[in-house]
């Protein structure tokens, strides 16, 4: 592999909060049809231009098990060896341990991020602040599989979204 293909990112896109929109006339958010995670990532101009692919434009708790195989396959097929899936907060833990259970394709970085609030539309989303911190750490984590939620970095088997204060804890050692 080139050193300009292992130094690059790639980002699967799978559709979440991060990459939707408020409705009111339902009172909650849906997912965009087009994903805008590459608009506001070429807006950081990176050293060198990262590379996208959508899998799905969907809220988690509707992705299937066709989706699950779907982003694997993404993962496993990227000439990239840093990658940065943004998936909706519900269900990342459990897509994180699929993916960590069956990868295939060793030394891989894989990064899970999203947000609880949309990237667009809201002045105080933490969707911008997630999306940076997870190429930073994309950049130094060694191979393996990781969520990057909140400026924390969490592996697939102690991650959990602990809804009623809006943020994600390790199940081992939060309180």
């Amino acid at each position: 592999m080139s050193n300009a293909r292992r130094g690059q990112l790639r980002f699967i896109i799978t559709g979440g909060t991060i990459d939707s929109f408020y409705d009111s006339r339902i009172d909650t958010v849906t997912p965009n049809r087009e994903t805008i995670v590459p608009q506001y990532i070429e807006a950081l101009r990176l050293r060198k231009k990262p590379a996208f692919a959508v899998v799905c434009m969907k809220d988690s708790r509707r992705i299937t098990r066709a989706d699950l195989r779907k982003i694997l396959a993404a993962v496993e097929k990227s000439p990239q060896r840093r990658i940065i899936i943004t998936h909706g907060t519900y269900t990342m833990a459990d897509t994180a341990r699929y993916i960590k259970s069956s990868l295939r394709s060793p030394g891989k970085t894989v990064i899970l991020t999203g947000s609880l609030t949309p990237l667009n539309g809201f002045t105080l989303s933490d969707a911008g602040f997630n999306l940076g911190f997870a190429v930073a750490k994309a950049m130094e984590l060694p191979p393996g599989v990781y969520i990057c939620m909140h400026g924390r970095v969490f592996l697939p088997e102690e991650a959990a979204k602990l809804v009623s204060q809006a943020r994600f804890i390790s199940i081992f050692s939060d309180k």
